[in-house]
């Protein structure tokens, strides 16, 4: 059976896509799989396993229907036996719909826009599964069972992302460019929208906390997360941020060996859980119950608002990361760090 993954961003999401990917990879009767990624997040590729064809498609470029167009006539010439729309978009469910009949997808209640149902195979959940990670799998289930087994409680399993040798490599390399040495955590300051940031000035209290107990990395991903970073290395000592943005393989390779991780709900966040290192998440619009790495290695510090959790990207009366107390962060770090 050959089967198509359609999960084209954002980069937090891919990486909880991987349970359902490795479900589907355990299956003994589906023998080829492919992806199906926005072209603005193909640098998650080098963290699927290899045996995965990753296809990139420019929705967001200068010619998106264009593009979307020709992806979906290449894509129709691989003939799949199944596709999963794990995206739940209106965009993704057309999509999926053109390159193929037998497309299984979110339900009604749980669709991130209500229009994707008229092109799926609608899975329903279970209404104790709220975390994306069982919705995902639930979808890569339904196929494989009767259709009155589904819609019962599906487990959630952790994101795993297997760091090779070439990571570690490009990690250590990372590392030594940028003078760490030692121990080390790391922090993250970017956020996929500002409701998601808490405030400079928290993030200087929380770094000279942790300074005082080894180096510290600071990450970026954009221009202005670089001098948000380097901002921050300037009035926090013994506080490093890269002389260039790293590539996915470093990011891994380092946070495996980092002793602890801090940042917001981002996608290099989930990179860290999934790679084994211990994290520390910051709440505001979005909840850990949603999308948060669960286990004993990982806590969530959460904004404790009467309008949260919202989910919005904008908002009038930003209250909730500010709501953040940087001790209470600092505490979380120390009881999980290595």
């Amino acid at each position: 059976m050959k089967v198509l993954i359609v999960k084209m961003s954002a980069f937090g999401d891919i990486i909880h896509a991987l349970p359902a990917l490795y479900d589907l990879m355990q299956q003994p009767n589906v023998d080829e799989i492919h992806w199906l990624l926005d072209s603005r997040f193909a640098f998650v590729a080098p963290l699927l396993p290899e045996s995965v064809k990753v296809h990139k498609v420019a929705l967001k470029g200068d010619a998106p229907l264009r593009d979307a167009w020709n992806m979906i006539k290449t894509l129709r010439k691989e003939q799949f036996d199944l596709i999963l729309d794990l995206q739940g978009l209106i965009k993704s469910g057309i999509m999926s719909r053109a390159i193929g009949s037998n497309v299984f997808g979110f339900d009604t209640r749980q669709s991130p826009e209500k229009p994707n149902r008229f092109f799926v195979h609608a899975v329903p959940f279970h209404q104790d599964d709220r975390h994306v990670v069982q919705l995902y799998r639930s979808i890569a289930a339904a196929p494989f069972i009767e259709a009155a087994e589904r819609g019962r409680t599906m487990a959630y399993t952790a994101p795993v992302i297997q760091v090779t040798e070439a990571m570690r490599q490009e990690g250590e390399e990372a590392l030594s460019d940028n003078g760490i040495n030692g121990a080390f955590s790391v922090l993250h300051v970017g956020g996929s929208y500002s409701t998601k940031r808490i405030p400079d000035a928290h993030w200087s209290s929380i770094a000279a906390e942790l300074s005082g107990d080894g180096q510290v990395l600071v990450l970026w991903g954009n221009r202005d997360e670089q001098l948000r970073a380097e901002l921050l290395c300037s009035v926090s000592s013994n506080t490093i941020t890269t002389k260039r943005m790293l590539s996915i393989g470093a990011v891994a390779g380092l946070l495996e060996k980092a002793d602890a991780y801090i940042g917001q709900d981002t996608g290099v966040t989930h990179l860290a859980a999934a790679v084994g290192c211990p994290t520390v998440c910051l709440w505001g619009p979005t909840a850990p119950w949603r999308m948060g790495a669960l286990g004993a290695r990982h806590r969530h510090v959460v904004a404790r608002v009467p309008c949260g959790p919202c989910f919005k990207r904008a908002c009038d009366q930003f209250v909730c990361m500010p709501s953040i107390s940087p001790e209470h962060v600092t505490s979380a770090w120390k009881e999980i760090k290595r």
